[in-house]
């Protein structure tokens, strides 16, 4: 696959001292909203005008919606404007992921496809949030070989990034609102085509450093989480009740300082801190299909790998799922061997590419983890995982959504393909009518004592 860079700006690979990299000068951080969106996108449209150019005016609401609940498609009347096959893949394979072909190289003959649509730069944020974004340019810098930003305010941290580290961190304190809660049904399909219920849960997510009082503080300090994740097990039978509490650091992820979490188990009755909810320990509600850090693609500390900053390339990502998040079962989505295409929106934009390589004395399932990142969102949509032989293992792929009202892009449902294993799973996927934006419980309930109160006896 060809990669070509598209920023002048951005240096490939990244330092080893405790200063990794600084912040810009002023000339850089007066591109944003320049030629630069006010995150660090490129305004202008490609030369054959498949990527429009950015306007920042978002979506018309769709009639009849109700703010808090969830997102219908902005676009219902829009139809694919060509498929992507097993038989023409040579002619798109520049705008390909790797694993994208590998999918479409197995399954091609069974009916996987992608259908294309055109191209909606409809991403856009709050003026508060483009702001503190231009602060950072000049302001955040990465500290302690990449485990910690100082310097930032809550926004993107790294606008004009000069380090593959760098893009990781704009999409692991990614902006997207406040609060949320959803229910959500995970599967796994084997072998055979057969779903299984891997888990079934009610799940909160809140983010303490976007909150109005949070906004003007500094979010390097460890008082002040990026994220508050709290899901209550309804099934299968083994799990009901049990409850998994998850405090996501802001931006400091050195010793003592990085995430926290609980689980409450129902055969022990009590409450015990969980570390293993971490790097590669196999993520039970996905069937083992993916690990812990997999979860939204990527999450956590970033210490056991070496990112490199690939470059940027135009590419064929999931965008604008509203359809596949909201408005179908997960059973419905599932086909024998992969989601049913029809479901998946695909469209035509620019990613960062990032890749980590297992660092030598560090252990990890994957020797090798490939990200592609919109310059719209700073959101991993794609990624494909390697194992400790350099053969091409797993795939993921998100699926996001415009949130209109807050504004924000959006990202719930996750899914992962095991090549090997020739199974995959769909995790987080909201369960048709049960997405709200904000909710009434209090801060106590995100923590170790509220999940023992309310835990099963």
């Amino acid at each position: 696959m060809k990669i070509k860079s598209m920023l002048a700006a951005a240096i490939i690979g990244v330092a080893s001292s405790s200063v990794l990299d600084a912040a810009v000068g002023a000339d850089q951080a007066a591109r944003l909203g320049a030629d630069l969106t006010p995150v660090g996108a490129e305004k202008a449209g490609n030369a054959d005008g498949s990527i429009p150019a950015w306007d920042g005016k978002g979506v018309t609401v769709p009639a009849g919606w109700k703010p808090g609940t969830e997102y219908p498609n902005p676009y219902p009347d829009e139809k694919p404007i060509y498929q992507v096959t097993a038989d023409n893949l040579a002619q798109y394979a520049d705008i390909l992921s790797e694993g994208t072909q590998a999918l479409l190289k197995r399954y091609g003959k069974d009916g996987f496809r992608l259908d294309v649509y055109p191209t909606h730069r409809n991403v856009s944020q709050p003026q508060w949030y483009y702001d503190a974004t231009k602060q950072n340019a000049t302001g955040a810098q990465l500290v302690a070989d990449g485990q910690m930003i100082q310097g930032n305010v809550p926004g993107v941290p790294f606008p004009v990034p000069q380090s593959g580290l760098e893009v990781l961190w704009n999409h692991m304190i990614r902006f997207q609102g406040v609060q949320s809660y959803y229910r959500y049904d995970s599967y796994y399909v084997d072998a055979n085509g057969k779903p299984v219920l891997a888990a079934s849960a009610d799940n909160w997510f809140e983010y303490p450093m976007f909150m109005e009082h949070y906004k003007k503080r500094n979010y390097g300090s460890t008082d002040l989480r990026y994220a508050y994740l709290r899901i209550d097990y309804l099934a299968p039978p083994r799990r009901a009740g049990e409850i998994l509490l998850v405090h996501e650091p802001g931006a400091d992820y050195t010793a003592g300082k990085g995430r926290d979490a609980w689980q409450y188990l129902t055969g022990q009755r009590r409450v015990r801190k969980a570390p293993s909810v971490s790097f590669d320990t196999p993520n039970p509600s996905t069937a083992g299909t993916s690990t812990y850090d997999d979860s939204y693609m990527y999450n956590g500390s970033p210490e056991r790998f070496e990112w490199k900053l690939v470059g940027k390339q135009e590419m064929l990502i999931p965008y604008n799922c509203n359809t596949f998040v909201f408005e179908k079962p997960a059973l419905e989505l599932l086909d024998k061997h992969f989601f049913k295409p029809e479901y998946v929106r695909w469209e035509k934009h620019r990613v960062w590419v990032v890749e980590g390589t297992l660092k030598s004395g560090s252990r990890h399932i994957y020797g090798k983890r490939r990200y592609y990142i919109d310059e719209d969102s700073w959101t991993a949509l794609l990624g494909d995982l390697w194992d400790g032989k350099g053969e091409l293992w797993r795939v993921q792929q998100m699926y996001p959504f415009i949130q209109w009202d807050i504004p924000a892009p959006g990202n719930t449902a996750l899914g992962a393909y095991d090549l090997k294993a020739g199974i995959y799973s769909i995790n987080t996927k909201p369960n048709p009518g049960t997405f709200t934006q904000g909710f009434d419980e209090s801060e106590q309930f995100f923590t170790s004592q509220g999940i023992a109160r309310t835990g099963v006896r």
